[in-house]
């Protein structure tokens, strides 16, 4: 599938920070099979975690605990899970390969990009500065720094509006069908990481996506 608009026309590169840029389950898994632990449950495998690692806290503890926001221990259970992940935020999360060098060809090429992640700021401002990305990102919008967190697009809307890019000239990279549907209702040109996480939604070749990549430096070819 081509894109919808000339690739000259695309200005900036936004990114989805979990399961897209970062490999952050190794991390994530290790604070959900921490509690797994403490309440003598067997752990659960990292590749079975990846699948719920974008969909944060909520998606974790529905996978390892059986529980959703509402039920009795949901918020205790999810306080203990950031307070483990908080102890072990950068132990074994890593760009994900390739990245480096995508990155390193937009800024060669002068184009800037951005992340817009419905991670918490407390975390990924930290990983962004310890992963050496601070310095180099246009703008980073985070889930609690808005009002709507993806798939509405305000997260969106609001890093064009920070980089001063119309969302028309804009791509956006995710691996959640969530940031597809951002991606659309903002207007910007949204392509799968299929090298990502996914989710356990449908096959990610029916969220109406611009293109699907299975490797970071597959972007180059489209820009």
């Amino acid at each position: 599938m081509k894109f919808k608009n000339q690739s000259s026309m695309i200005k900036a590169i936004l990114f989805d920070f979990d399961g897209t840029l970062a490999d952050t389950a190794p991390d994530l898994g290790h604070a959900l099979n921490r509690q797994r632990r403490n309440r003598s449950l067997p752990e659960l495998p990292v590749a079975q975690i990846r699948s719920q690692a974008s969909a944060g806290s909520r998606g974790l503890l529905r996978l390892g605990f059986n529980i959703k926001p509402g039920d009795e221990n949901y918020e205790s259970m999810r306080e203990e899970f950031l307070s483990f992940y908080t102890e072990r935020l950068c132990h074994d999360t890593s760009l994900f390969p390739g990245v480096p060098e995508l990155l390193d060809c937009l800024d060669d090429r002068g184009l800037p990009w951005g992340i817009v992640t419905n991670k918490p700021a407390r975390f990924a401002h930290p990983l962004i500065q310890i992963l050496g990305l601070a310095q180099r990102v246009a703008c980073v919008i985070c889930g609690d720094e808005i009002t709507n967190t993806k798939p509405h697009p305000e997260p969106l809307l609001t890093a064009s509006i920070k980089m001063a890019i119309s969302p028309s000239h804009c791509i956006y990279l995710g691996d959640d069908i969530r940031d597809v549907q951002a991606s659309l209702a903002a207007g910007m040109q949204p392509i799968v990481a299929r090298y990502g996480y996914l989710g356990n939604e449908q096959p990610p070749e029916t969220w109406g996506a611009s293109y699907l990549i299975d490797h970071p430096g597959e972007l180059l070819a489209y820009l």
